[in-house]
């Protein structure tokens, strides 16, 4: 486990794989997202996606799974602050294979709280061809090392 003393900036972490099924895609599509290119992939064909595309909000889902599988393995888990960007150039189709890289941009110790610090982490998540599917920079609360 690493607290938030064996964390600095620079530091890269991965996870994956995570395989996207056509049926999870529409499965979360018709619980939270349904929309046709999220729905359907005949009427998908004639959308700005030209074919079955993941919601964003689903790749967000498999990349916070990838996330806390990475090899990172933050003590108290994964806390969030809030994310300050998330960003989908490019649609996630079924038969993706995706996976994660994390990059430590900032580490700085709480003002409020001395015994815990704050982790700015940028999160790229890749398909099998090494396009990027979503980047996000999040805030994560890191607990410190206990005394």
């Amino acid at each position: 486990m690493r607290y938030f003393e064996d964390v600095t900036v620079g530091d890269r972490f991965t996870g994956g794989p995570v395989r996207v099924e056509e049926a999870e895609i529409v499965a979360y599509a018709e619980k939270f997202d349904p929309q046709p290119f999220h729905l359907d992939a005949d009427a998908a064909k004639n959308t700005l996606f030209r074919g079955l595309a993941a919601s964003g909000w689903h790749t967000a889902g498999m990349t916070m799974r990838m996330i806390v599988g990475s090899n990172a393995e933050l003590a108290g888990g994964y806390i969030g602050m809030g994310v300050d960007s998330i960003g989908w150039p490019r649609p996630t189709r079924p038969g993706d294979v995706l996976r994660i890289e994390m990059e430590v941009m900032e580490a700085r110790r709480s003002a409020k709280r001395p015994d815990q610090g704050v982790l700015r982490v940028k999160t790229t998540t890749f398909n099998q061809n090494d396009e990027v599917v979503q980047t996000m920079i999040a805030n994560l609360l890191a607990p410190g090392r206990p005394t």
